[in-house]
């Protein structure tokens, strides 16, 4: 319906951001803020008491359950819940994770205001919004002419990627292999094989690569 109020649900561990972003939606006359919450786990618990929005929006780098980690569970378990993602990473490799988590669009935090009621509006009414720089990014990785070693280092398996995060922390190798139930031979050809796949040289390679493109934050 046309004059249907949109119920929103902000996500995101910065209070004054959240606070200012919420008083720019509940003043359009659109959209209102129904609750807000300071990580996934936060949310989780609201939404356990039939508390749905139709939109959340969610911030990539968050404590205790990100927003990967929400969209993931939201897509899962509350399909019908429309996501928008704040997040400063659009990397191709950042984007098709959370396109793959279920997200519908991409917001920056310096959104300008009509752009941010633009955004809830489009993705409740159609079921996404993507901006024109994520459009042209997401467009250049399936052009006919497209070099397959890039579209590789984009297309990571969730194996690749948990292994990336490891290496960001200071377990050895041989403790990563235990904690993803691998042999150390594999993960030093995994290891290896991502060395070759990022163009990266060493473990410090590794972690600035997850780093930059939003697979671990600092």
């Amino acid at each position: 319906m046309k004059n249907e109020i949109i119920k929103v649900a902000m996500v995101d561990d910065h209070v004054l951001l959240r606070n200012a972003l919420s008083s720019l939606i509940n003043n359009s006359g659109k959209c209102k803020v129904i609750f807000e919450a300071s990580n996934g786990k936060e949310l989780i618990v609201q939404l356990e008491n039939k508390n749905l929005p139709d939109v959340v929006i969610l911030d990539v780098n968050m404590p205790e359950m990100d927003g990967h980690e929400t969209a993931s569970y939201l897509q899962q378990y509350f399909p019908e819940i429309k996501v928008l993602m704040l997040t400063m990473y659009d990397s191709e490799l950042a984007l098709i994770r959370l396109l793959k988590a279920g997200v519908k669009g991409f917001m920056k935090k310096d959104i300008h205001p009509n752009e941010l009621l633009a955004a809830i509006e489009s993705v409740h009414e159609f079921g996404y919004y993507y901006s024109a720089q994520t459009s042209s990014k997401l467009a250049g990785l399936f052009r006919n002419n497209q070099d397959q070693q890039q579209l590789d280092k984009v297309m990571l398996t969730e194996m690749e990627i948990d292994f990336l995060k490891y290496a960001c922390s200071e377990l050895t190798y041989k403790e990563i292999a235990g904690n993803l139930k691998m042999n150390p031979r594999a993960i030093d050809g995994m290891r290896d094989n991502l060395f070759t796949k990022l163009d990266v040289k060493s473990r410090v390679g590794l972690a600035m690569y997850a780093i930059k493109h939003g697979v671990v934050s600092i």
